[in-house]
């Protein structure tokens, strides 16, 4: 099973998503890749992924370009301007999903409620991509 997630920066919620689906199951290939990566990870998403014991430090924000080419079970976009610019796989994608999340890396306001919304976010995603693991992915591994 090969999953690609994107987003626009590749820096927050594909890699929380990323990091959530392995942590599921070991036999899932997780990528994750952004239409307009940053080059880095956003560290209240590595922080807030730690807080429940999932390490995704070691991840990189890549560009979609460097997956163009490949075979994919599920390419799942996880923002709007993803799947708005989600480019074109060539008939190489089974399943092309969207599960939209808003963008805590966009908050403002108090540390506390950046955090709170970087913490809510997560659970969201986690909620989200468990839903999909159980009603679709696990009974295809």
């Amino acid at each position: 099973m090969k999953i690609l997630i994107l987003c626009t920066g590749n820096s927050c919620r594909s890699q929380m998503a990323h990091g959530f689906l392995k942590s599921f199951d070991e036999r899932i290939n997780v990528y994750s890749a952004g239409t307009k990566a940053s080059g880095k990870l956003n560290q209240n998403a590595v922080k807030a992924m730690k807080e429940i014991g999932i390490d995704i430090s070691h991840h990189t924000s890549d560009s979609v370009e460097k997956y163009l080419k490949d075979e994919w079970d599920y390419v799942i976009t996880v923002c709007g301007g993803a799947n708005e610019a989600c480019p074109t796989f060539m008939e190489k994608v089974k399943k092309r999903l969207h599960i939209g999340f808003d963008d805590p890396s966009h908050t403002t306001g108090t540390d506390e409620f950046v955090w709170s919304e970087f913490i809510r976010v997560r659970d969201e995603i986690k909620e989200g991509f468990y839903k999909l693991y159980k009603q679709e992915i696990k009974s295809q591994l």
